[in-house]
């Protein structure tokens, strides 16, 4: 039986850059062996060393998770696809829980401000009250916390938690539309807080200053009512998906990456956690960020904007918001797909018999700490490296980025082998040379080191670090950076 095979984004790198794929297989199990065995780089991704599934990445079959049917003897159909769905990070509220009589009044001012909602059954009076009272943290403000914020202030939230650390970026103006041009090296905490009081003076906008972390995530939550994740890094979408289910809030989740967005609600009192769909992080450096891999700009703020529709709908207390269920949205295809989501009473987190109960080390749970503690390569500073060209040193220069970025920049002398092709290219690279591997920023670089050691390839290798950005920064600023 013909079966076609989605394959993600993040994974097309090692399926020769393809996004669907037919397989002839009777199981979902025999057509992943089939995909696996013609792009053999792909089973490190999807199967651990005891030849199981991991725990980052899902299947589907239709809607339903093969977990939750037969696993790999799950039988397909003719025609069906399989979607592999890999972390890229109804009910009352408790808004609505409020008394009617505890409702805040609207003045004659957001009554004209409000009208397009009050007209609607669904909203009404009672409703854009309900909407006043509720307390909203927002956990970022860049690309997905941008549109979030405009459209949360806009519909009239009383009260806007806001939580960044970070400053405003030129390239960040692509994306993150709730800052300007004008906002370069501001904290990005106080331009969001700037925009968002002049879009509506009515709303109070609570600003957190901060990186969020284990010991400050409680204290901040517990006064908020729902909490939207705009993070992009798995984390602190750990964190932030674990302090929701301790404190009982509704987490309203959405991620991005280059084309591709998912959008969910995660309430365990209700349903599914983050842990339940994703048990454990990817790798790291499995999963590029933007900045390595690209983001469309339109992206998150349509992935941003389904968020703050269902904090509006969660809010209201209106039914069919996106519990137990995962919106994807390819914007490069225009597809929308939604997948079944379950509870899992095995979870960690919201499980029958829990066995996380407070907060951990989210650097350590997702190997970033072991990454800063052990350097599990040899690098070079792109002075160092530029030194070594104008000492007429022996090595040679291997660029991974893919050729549309080589097109925008390079070093000079530097050989291009994108990153999924550098094990099936390996007889290119001269074992007897040392041999310095660059990309963007080092992230590349270093899975392109490390897929050639477990290649077998046994000559000297050296990360170039900071990538061809540092290279810029450094050595040559004709060397554009993007």
């Amino acid at each position: 039986m013909s079966i076609t095979i989605v394959i993600p984004t993040p994974l097309r790198q090692f399926a020769d850059g393809k996004s669907e794929i037919e397989v002839q297989a009777a199981t979902a199990g025999e057509a992943l062996e089939q995909l696996t065995s013609e792009h053999a780089e792909l089973r490190k991704h999807l199967y651990n060393d005891q030849n199981a599934l991991r725990n980052f990445v899902n299947v589907y079959v239709g809607d339903e998770d093969i977990r939750h049917l037969d696993g790999g003897n799950t039988t397909v159909k003719d025609g069906e696809t399989i979607m592999i769905v890999p972390s890229i990070a109804g009910g009352n509220s408790v808004a609505e829980a409020r008394a009617v009589d505890d409702l805040p009044s609207l003045s004659n001012e957001e009554i004209a401000r409000y009208s397009r909602h009050l007209i609607l059954p669904e909203v009404g009076l009672e409703g854009q009250k309900k909407i006043k009272a509720a307390r909203v943290l927002m956990i970022g403000t860049g690309g997905l916390g941008s549109p979030l914020g405009l459209y949360l202030a806009a519909a009239g939230v009383g009260t806007l938690g806001i939580v960044d650390f970070d400053v405003v970026e030129e390239s960040n103006l692509q994306r993150q539309i709730i800052h300007g041009t004008k906002d370069i090296g501001r904290p990005k905490i106080a331009s969001a807080k700037d925009r968002l009081e002049d879009i509506n003076p009515n709303t109070k906008v609570e600003a957190f200053e901060t990186r969020l972390t284990s010991e400050n995530a409680l204290e901040l939550f517990k006064d908020f009512d729902v909490i939207v994740d705009g993070t992009d890094n798995f984390p602190t979408r750990y964190l932030v998906n674990d302090a929701s289910v301790l404190t009982g809030k509704p987490n309203v989740y959405g991620s991005i990456f280059r084309f591709e967005g998912q959008a969910s609600v995660f309430w365990a009192e209700q349903g599914a956690c983050y842990r339940c769909l994703y048990p454990e992080p990817p790798p790291p450096g499995l999963v590029p960020s933007c900045a390595e891999g690209g983001v469309l700009g339109v992206l998150p703020g349509i992935v941003g904007t389904i968020q703050a529709n269902e904090v509006l709908k969660v809010i209201l207390g209106a039914e069919g918001i996106l519990l137990n269920r995962l919106l994807l949205f390819d914007a490069w295809t225009m597809k929308f797909r939604e997948l079944k989501l379950r509870k899992d009473p095995n979870c960690a987190l919201c499980g029958d018999n829990p066995t996380i109960t407070e907060l951990i080390d989210y650097e350590e749970f997702c190997g970033l700490r072991k990454l800063e503690e052990e350097p599990q390569f040899e690098e070079i500073s792109a002075t160092e490296l530029d030194d070594w060209f104008n000492n007429q040193t022996e090595f040679q220069l291997l660029d991974v980025r893919e050729p549309y970025e080589y097109e925008i920049a390079r070093i000079p002398n530097a050989k291009l082998i994108p990153l999924g092709q550098i094990v099936n290219r390996i007889c290119e690279i001269e074992k007897g040379k040392t041999t310095v591997v660059q990309c963007k920023g080092g992230v590349r670089s270093a899975k392109a080191i490390q897929s050639l050691k477990d290649a077998g390839f046994d000559g000297r290798l050296i990360n170039l670090k900071g990538g061809i950005g540092a290279w810029s920064d450094e050595v040559d600023q004709s060397v554009l950076k993007y």
